[in-house]
């Protein structure tokens, strides 16, 4: 199920020593992803019990194990793998594009999951231009309702694309419930991407300035923005 690790992270758990693991495969298409190899499933995957022996190694020595992809909950193993990685007494954070509400329902349920993190990448009009013909940003808003309601720590995130304005942005900030924690993410060049994106991929980055003052206009719709570097 896993084809990629960091074996440290400082900045993947908010204030925690992470390891990342990565999922392969993805129900989107967003032209900015970084992970493009690893949605593609060209990267072999790692034996989970060869995971399992990395992680009683760093027992002690890293607080949590994100759970990230590509997109980990098109997996049936993932809730499984997570029990494992829990009980070695590791804490739990998911990375999620939020489309299957029963599967991170079922999770949180079964207290396997301490962290949340779900993406909400565009407006709820513009979703399927910049993500793929199989978003449905309703149901990424019923899955941030129900983590919203659950009592478990979570943050949304939005990566600021060039094409994203402060209007786009606002937009957003509206469609949105009053989250716990709203990330902005800077957007990076993706290495590997489709050439039909070109244009998209080559268009100028808004810049941490700019995304600070986005931040900060936001908090009038979002309390609690955080501009993630």
């Amino acid at each position: 199920m896993f084809v990629g690790i960091i074996k440290s992270s400082l900045i993947d758990y908010p204030g925690k020593i992470a390891t990342v693991l990565f999922t392969p495969g993805c129900n989107l298409d967003c032209f900015y992803c970084h992970n493009r190899s690893i949605i593609e499933q060209t990267q072999a995957e790692i034996p989970f019990v060869d995971i399992v022996s990395f992680l009683r190694k760093r027992v002690g020595l890293v607080d949590a194990v994100v759970i990230s992809g590509g997109e980990p909950t098109i997996h049936p193993s993932l809730e499984e793998n997570i029990r494992i990685i829990k009980e070695m007494g590791f804490l739990i954070k998911l990375d999620t594009n939020g489309h299957d509400i029963e599967k991170v329902s079922q999770l949180i349920q079964e207290n396997l999951l301490d962290y949340v993190s779900i993406d909400y990448k565009a407006p709820i009009d513009d979703y399927v231009l910049y993500t793929g013909i199989h978003a449905n940003p309703k149901q990424v808003l019923e899955t941030i309702a129900f983590v919203d309601s659950s009592g478990v720590d979570y943050e949304v995130r939005t990566t600021v694309f060039p094409q994203l304005t402060i209007h786009h942005l606002i937009q957003m900030a509206k469609e949105l419930p009053i989250v716990k924690r709203y990330s902005l993410n800077p957007y990076r060049k993706p290495t590997l991407y489709s050439s039909k994106h070109k244009e998209w991929v080559e268009e100028t980055a808004h810049s941490d300035q700019d995304i600070q003052r986005f931040c900060e206009e936001l908090s009038v719709y979002q309390p609690h923005m955080v501009f993630h570097l």
